[in-house]
């Protein structure tokens, strides 16, 4: 079936990568999710719903980070990782779509392996670190190494939705708060603080395939003005949505549509 998802575990070293994959195409696309506390395991079908658009035309894979974090871990070092698990399912190159922090690693990856990304989008992103991004996830790891997943998950919401999202859901957020706890708290420790040291804005010039930038122009994580500067920076068209914040990926009706639009113009 073409929504049909399947779940996959690679051998990396000494530890583990889980992924899905779904779709029915004969061209390859990756997405790199942001970082987030529940991973990519259990998720293949709703990641296959939420991606559909991509299904056919692509085989889509949605890699999660490594199973063990080192410590000291960067952007870089998870760049690396998407690259040996792309050699590990024999994927020469794919069209790339990276997401907040995964927007990150996928510059990372075009900096890096330039041979593996033959199109890339980066959505609500930054090409470095900013005061924003500092006081934002900085909190998030001193929140982390207290075990307070609670304000991580409320703030997950109420900083990346948009004001009307979050008074429509007003009444769930004390749930949503206790819905997710992640069984290494420190190894999102590690991962959220590969953020804090990112800065590829020197080497951007080094992206040589074509690029989208989509942003949201009220993001209270990563800003706005952080996704325009990145594509003046690149030279490449962005879209910044009105309104809408962070979440602008799973808020905006046209998000996928537009990826879409750039990938496969035909």
């Amino acid at each position: 079936m073409l929504y049909q998802a399947m779940e996959g575990r690679l051998p990396l070293g000494d530890t583990f990568m889980d992924y899905a994959a779904f779709g029915t195409g004969s061209k390859v696309l990756l997405l790199i999710p942001g970082l987030n506390l529940r991973g990519v395991k259990g998720a293949g079908l709703s990641l296959a719903w939420m991606y559909r658009c991509f299904a056919k035309n692509y085989r889509v894979y949605v890699f999660e980070r490594k199973e063990k974090i080192a410590a000291g871990c960067t952007i870089w070092d998870l760049a690396d990782d998407i690259a040996q698990a792309m050699e590990a399912l024999h994927i020469a190159s794919a069209d790339v779509i990276g997401i907040s922090q995964g927007g990150m690693i996928a510059q990372a990856l075009a900096i890096r392996h330039p041979a593996r990304v033959t199109k890339l989008v980066l959505g609500v992103t930054a090409p470095r670190v900013n005061p924003t991004i500092e006081r934002v996830v900085g909190g998030w790891i001193r929140a982390a190494e207290k075990g307070d997943w609670r304000t991580i998950n409320r703030e997950s919401i109420t900083l990346g939705y948009s004001e009307a999202y979050v008074r429509r859901h007003r009444l769930l957020l004390p749930l949503l708060e206790r819905l997710v706890k992640p069984a290494d708290g420190q190894r999102f420790v590690r991962l959220a603080s590969s953020i804090l040291t990112f800065d590829a804005w020197d080497r951007l010039t080094d992206i040589q395939c074509p690029v989208l930038v989509l942003g949201g122009e009220q993001d209270k994580i990563v800003t706005g003005e952080a996704s325009l500067a990145l594509a003046e920076r690149l030279n490449c068209p962005v879209h910044l949505y009105d309104g809408l914040g962070h979440a602008a990926y799973d808020e905006s009706r046209d998000f996928n549509q537009r990826i879409m639009a750039f990938l496969c113009p035909d």
